[in-house]
């Protein structure tokens, strides 16, 4: 018989080793079976074999069980309990089912290239010899005792107590009769400091809605998939020659139901209106801030505790699953906000997660972001790698998402990033780089790659650090793109200047030109813009109401012909007046207005404009994609430009004026002698412009200028931006 000291532990809930007491086991030639059953007024134990019930006498006045059978030979059983409230309830014993894990999936773990590990821990529906129930896995090596707890056990940290695999730090147990819907969390006592807590799961797949925080069971591979065309193509697809036009979105926030107490928008409502919206105003891709689980709505999703869980706020993860895959069928990439670079503090989450610091850094001067108050992962511990990797790899397999934008990389990158002088810690050589978290960039890139051909990583970004989106066989970071932070910074404070100053910046324009090719850069006008004072879109810029629309219209333009592929916040597309508020829907109202509908319209005509031109996007990332025809008429804060496609005689001609003031008879240097049509035109009345124009277009005439054998005399609106294009006519013989 057990010991009684043993008892005690397993009644108040302190056994490390609880499949050594409880269960069945042979001692001294006989079988005994032994039981916590807190809530049980009688039990017993029936055979499965013969289908003979014995009872089972009950050793502690908590509800610990016992029955011995003379008899050298386990058999199969199940045990039946009478509880106090009379209920009758029949079970198959969790401590009659051995290890699950196997020492291959340990090994794998131990050495950080488990990359399907969320398909180990966590927890899982799963059937072990015909019985169906929930494997539950979680790693927490400074633990005493884990326990699963949730409705199923009353929350009754000493019901379910699970296995120690020693050599790992996993704790496991199969709990028969569990299933998906169940929620739970594990219970951790630590060997230190008495600490002891409620933990979400790590690698839990769904959540309770906020501000409850349980993980809930969930079974994340039944969702039927209708996307393969897509996938299809895009494993085939280079994206550094196609067009690349996305709508960043923050899906609490794009649309709300203020009738129904201002709630979200579900994930399968989403799927009618923003894919429908997306669709209609021409962008290729859908940039979604994070949508993994978060407890504080005012994070806008950065400040992650469910890594592996599309937030409930919307649905259920097949809900998600559907939206994606919805989107794909309407010819429409998915890419995802991905934060690796901290996490916050909340006491259900990663922090201080086994009584150690075991996910972060312990010295705050390498484990804390001060200004953020979150912490940073410990990006040279095997299993923290392989927990960031497999989140990487798990969206893009389970959730079949073909990019993920990557938050923070500069905070990785720099050890001294936000930090006094004698408040960081330099590394092994004595400089500022964090050597660990750029290995595992590295790692996270090369991996993403090899088992994902066809997704996209991008690097927010925001310093000069050399390769980010060059391979990493070429000594880079590896990933595909990068967020053009300068060129964003310097172009903002050049347009909302007033006109008449502009010519004394003019150099905020066309400085970008001299790195604009050494990186693969992504245009950026992102939800950090329009916050925190900074002003909406069209509030940056100056002048009255109509000079605001034409600044706004000429900056898309710009942007639209600038090399780089580009990303607009949502609500700068129809000129949202106020800046963002995640708590609220965007002004959809404003659309009724004619000048924000013509803006609207405009940009759906550069989106369609931007994707049928090759000279537009075939060539972003190489000089040979863009050539000056004028960077120089600083007096009349006006730049002309060539953009060229693969075939060299292909091109669009971008002039833009960034001041009111009309240019009638204003020339421009172009390669050909043909026609040049007005392939658009943003002071356009279709654009709530003063229709200002060339009719439709001009031949170029055997007028040297700027340099080129040919000129355009050209009629240049007021703020405003043209593109040309050369029409060949050929004639006949």
């Amino acid at each position: 018989m057990a010991l009684k000291e043993d008892i005690k532990r397993i009644v108040d809930g302190k056994h490390g080793d609880p499949f050594s007491i409880l269960g069945m086991h042979v001692v001294e030639k006989n079988i005994e079976v032994r039981a916590f059953l807190p809530e049980a007024e009688d039990a017993w134990v029936i055979n499965e074999k013969t289908d003979k019930k014995y009872p089972m006498e009950k050793m502690h006045k908590q509800g610990f069980y016992f029955a011995k059978f003379q008899q050298k030979d386990k058999f199969s059983y199940r045990i039946v309990i009478k509880t106090y409230e009379g209920e009758k309830k029949e079970f198959k014993d969790a401590y009659s089912f051995g290890q699950v894990l196997t020492d291959y999936d340990l090994h794998l773990i131990g050495e950080g290239s488990h990359y399907k590990k969320y398909e180990k821990l966590g927890a899982h529906v799963t059937e072990i010899g015909g019985v169906k129930g929930v494997h539950f896995a979680v790693w927490a090596p400074n633990a005493k005792t884990v326990s699963v707890v949730g409705d199923f056990n009353r929350w009754d940290n000493r019901r379910h107590p699970m296995r120690l695999i020693i050599s790992s730090g996993i704790w496991e147990i199969f709990i028969p009769g569990t299933g998906e819907g169940e929620t739970y969390k594990f219970y951790i006592r630590s060997k230190y400091n008495k600490f002891k807590a409620e933990k979400a799961d790590p690698y839990g797949f769904f959540f309770e809605y906020r501000p409850k925080s349980a993980s809930i069971v969930y079974d994340i591979n039944k969702y039927r998939w209708n996307d393969e065309q897509w996938i299809r193509k895009r494993s085939k697809t280079n994206w550094f020659e196609s067009p690349l036009s996305i709508y960043e979105v923050h899906l609490g926030s794009w649309m709300r139901v203020p009738d129904e107490e201002n709630r979200f928008l579900t994930y399968r409502e989403l799927s009618d209106t923003l894919i429908e919206y997306v669709k209609q105003m021409g962008y290729t891709h859908i940039e979604l801030l994070p949508v993994s689980e978060h407890p504080l709505d005012a994070s806008w999703g950065y400040q992650t505790i469910g890594y592996f869980a599309a937030t409930s706020r919307h649905g259920t993860p097949d809900d998600f699953m559907f939206f994606i895959d919805k989107c794909h069928q309407n010819n429409i990439g998915v890419i995802l906000d991905w934060a690796p670079a901290h996490f916050p503090k909340d006491g259900h989450g990663l922090g201080f997660f086994d009584g150690t610091c075991l996910y972060e850094h312990e010295d705050p001067r390498k484990g804390e972001h001060r200004d953020w108050g979150t912490l940073i992962f410990n990006y040279g511990r095997n299993e923290v790698r392989n927990f960031l990797i497999s989140n990487a790899l798990f969206w893009l397999e389970k959730y079949h998402i073909d990019g993920l934008r990557v938050d923070a990389v500069a905070s990785m990158l720099y050890l001294d990033y936000s930090r006094k002088e004698g408040d960081w810690v330099p590394n092994i050589f004595g400089g500022n780089e964090n050597l660990e978290a750029i290995d595992f960039i590295k790692k996270f890139n090369e991996l993403t790659h090899q088992y994902f051909p066809g997704i996209l990583t991008i690097a927010e970004e925001s310093t000069a650090w050399p390769g980010v989106s060059k391979p990493v066989y070429l000594g880079g970071l590896g990933f595909d793109m990068k967020w053009n932070m300068g060129w964003m910074n310097d172009t903002l404070e050049y347009i909302s200047k007033e006109p008449v100053h502009r010519k004394y910046h003019h150099n905020n324009l066309t400085f970008g030109l001299l790195y604009a090719f050494t990186e693969n850069f992504i245009l950026v006008l992102s939800h950090d813009e329009v916050v925190h004072g900074k002003r909406s879109m069209l509030n940056k810029m100056p002048g009255d109401m109509w000079q605001k629309f034409a600044n706004l219209r000429l900056f898309y333009g710009y942007m639209y012909g600038h090399p780089g592929k580009k990303l607009c916040f949502m609500g700068g597309e129809f000129g949202q007046w106020d800046e963002w508020k995640s708590d609220y829907s965007l002004d959809w109202h404003l659309v009724d207005y004619r000048q924000h509908n013509r803006l609207q319209k405009y940009v759906q005509d550069l989106n369609r404009l931007y994707s049928s031109e090759p000279s537009l996007h075939e060539v972003d990332f190489d000089y040979r994609g863009f050539e000056w025809i004028d960077f120089r008429d600083t007096d009349s804060s006006s730049i002309s430009f060539i953009r060229r496609s693969k075939m060299q005689d292909d091109h669009v001609v971008v002039v833009c004026n960034f001041t009111p003031v009309p240019r009638f008879g204003y020339r421009v240097g172009v390669p050909e002698k043909c026609f040049y049509s007005e392939i658009l035109n943003s002071d356009s009345r279709e654009y709530w412009g003063s229709d200002l124009g060339n009719a439709g277009g001009v031949h170029s005439e055997d007028i040297p200028w700027h340099g080129k054998p040919y000129s355009i005399n050209i009629v240049l609106p007021p703020l405003a931006v043209l593109y040309f294009k050369p029409v060949y006519i050929l004639k006949e013989s």
